[in-house]
């Protein structure tokens, strides 16, 4: 059911190439960014992409990190989040959904497809014919010592 027409953008190269094939061109700051969210492979804030490129000893001003975050998410290169305390890039941009853990705040990318008989139903009660879907699941962790 989670279908593109495009290929998907499932590593750097894949994202390097999309880049290239929209006409973006690669400068080595842009790189630096694309690098990063495909070795972190978390959803990070500008400002945690800023600190961490910084840290690795990368030469990007803030201004700099700021704009190709927005280039590369506006052409779906890489993925936008809107939370509530700001937004939240991460490295995939073809359909997925989300578990979203309540214990760290952290964002995990899962690929799920959903039975045919289910999609027909929530068709039949809408009216709309589904082309494509993201879900967001919300849970605590499993693997986490619980305070009593």
């Amino acid at each position: 059911m989670q279908k593109q027409s495009v290929k998907p953008i499932r590593s750097l190269d894949d994202a390097l190439e999309r880049c290239q094939a929209l006409g973006m061109r690669v400068s080595r700051q842009r790189h630096y960014v694309l690098e990063l969210l495909w070795q972190e492979k978390e959803h990070l804030s500008a400002r945690e992409i800023y600190d961490r490129l910084n840290q690795q000893g990368k030469d990007i001003g803030h201004t700099s990190v700021y704009q190709n975050l927005e280039a590369l998410s506006s052409k779906g290169v890489i993925e936008c989040i809107e939370r509530c305390d700001g937004r939240l890039y991460g490295n995939i941009s073809d359909i997925h959904s989300h578990v979203n853990c309540l214990d760290t705040n952290k964002i995990i990318d899962v690929h799920i497809e959903l039975p045919e008989d289910l999609i027909r139903i929530v068709e039949e009660q809408t009216g709309i014919k589904i082309t494509d879907y993201s879900i967001n699941f919300y849970g605590h962790s499993t693997s986490q010592e619980k305070e009593q």
